[in-house]
């Protein structure tokens, strides 16, 4: 494969981190850069090691991971959407406030979810001349990049939206979910 395919490959699998990371950031109070950055970090690293795992599984399983990997980013990103739904229409109170940052583990859950397609396609790199850990490190790089600038354009979405921005994340979330599953049907 050759540099401008693997970068092409690296932006691509970030696209649905962008979507999710736009909701992210419009779901919360003024988001500075360093957490949209530090966002940016966790949705990337976990882009990189996905792919690697596929990679590695691909050497040994691959029909089983191409056919549930698209059911199961479908799951965790729909269940994290409705969540933020769930969060989004509770009456708002006068003391409530957007947070200024997801937790670790909300950033995760919500980054695994949207890179399990990367494990599929690190599946598809077992079968072809390509150096996995380029690919990965390209793949996470983009990533970083595309969800920092996502959060970071959220903030815009969420100053417009106000307090329904986490409804507007979690039917982002939802949407990405869909689009994963339809593009593996």
């Amino acid at each position: 494969m050759n540099p401008i395919a693997l970068l092409l490959l690296a932006f691509a699998m970030s696209t649905d981190a962008f979507a999710a990371a736009i909701g992210k950031g419009a779901s919360l109070k003024k988001p500075s850069f360093s957490e949209a950055l530090r966002m940016g970090v966790i949705f990337g690293s976990i882009e990189a090691i996905t792919p690697v795992i596929g990679w590695l599984i691909g050497k040994s399983a691959s029909s089983y991971v191409e056919t549930w990997a698209h059911w199961i980013a479908f799951f965790l990103l729909v269940v994290l959407g409705l969540y933020m739904i769930y969060e989004g229409m509770k009456p708002v109170s006068e003391e409530v406030e957007k947070p200024s940052s997801h937790s670790f583990l909300k950033v995760s859950l919500t980054a695994i979810g949207t890179s399990i397609d990367a494990m599929a396609v690190g599946v598809g790199l077992a079968f072809i001349n390509v150096n996995i850990l380029i690919a990965a490190a390209l793949i996470g790089l983009a990533t970083t990049f595309m969800v920092t600038l996502g959060v970071m354009l959220g903030r815009t979405i969420g100053s417009v939206l106000g307090h329904r921005a986490e409804v507007f994340g979690g039917l982002t979330l939802i949407a990405v979910g869909v689009w994963i599953l339809l593009g593996h049907l």
